[in-house]
């Protein structure tokens, strides 16, 4: 499912919001400062579609497209009180793809997030028939995505990724993966392997501009939730 972030600081907008684009098929998640949306991005990577308030508490959302674009590949769609001319010139030289007003109706936000992914090509399936398939290389140690984006990947990256994509789609236990991706390193605890998952995550998002099916299951491990073959 389509992801989208919703950056807006006030309450009842982002719960609508939020509401609103998951009944219509999104995956929708909303957060209220810059500080939260940086924290977001650095442990799940990009969303498809950011819809960013331009007055945060603790940012001024022209700086923060700027910073976004620069980072990641995702659609942004500025969401805000400033109408004027040079608001709307100053947001589209920030990087945003699509500005609009507050008084803009949810369906008019739908319709927004739709029309950029149309564009941006987010929503096409793979030709080929493979769908949402991932494939794992373990010749050249590669991962492509469902969009034929291909990420090289490191030993320890490659071993998370086997592990989690052998256990086809099951909770792979962290003592498990830590074990996996120690050797030859000992003493490989927990803090080291989220470090590793939130490391591979930023960088499966960055290249590939998807969202990453690599979850936590608190308490447990991690798992991986799309189709995955490993060749």
């Amino acid at each position: 499912m389509t992801r989208v972030l919703i950056v807006e600081d006030e309450q009842r907008l982002r719960k609508d919001l939020v509401d609103f684009l998951g009944l219509c098929g999104f995956t929708a998640e909303g957060v209220a400062t810059a500080e939260a949306l940086r924290r977001l991005l650095g442990e799940q990577g990009p969303p498809d579609v950011i819809v960013l308030d331009v007055g945060l508490p603790d940012g001024d959302g022209f700086e923060l497209a700027s910073e976004i674009r620069k980072a990641y590949r995702c659609g942004i769609i500025m969401l805000t009180a400033l109408g004027d001319s040079d608001d709307r010139v100053r947001g589209f030289e920030s990087g945003a793809d699509i500005y609009l007003v507050k008084h803009s109706t949810l369906r008019e936000i739908e319709a927004a997030i739709r029309s950029l992914l149309r564009r941006t090509g987010d929503q096409a399936e793979a030709a080929d028939g493979t769908g949402d398939r991932w494939v794992l290389d373990s010749r050249n140690w590669t991962l492509t995505a469902p969009n034929q984006r291909s990420l090289k990947l490191t030993a320890t990256e490659f071993a998370l990724v086997s592990a989690l994509c052998s256990d086809g789609g099951g909770i792979c236990a962290r003592e498990k993966l830590a074990e996996t991706i120690a050797r030859p390193r000992a003493h490989f605890d927990n803090r080291h392997l989220d470090a590793v998952v939130s490391r591979l995550r930023r960088k499966i998002g960055e290249q590939t501009n998807l969202h990453v099916p690599i979850k936590v299951v608190y308490g447990v491990g991690y798992t991986f939730t799309a189709p995955a073959v490993v060749q």
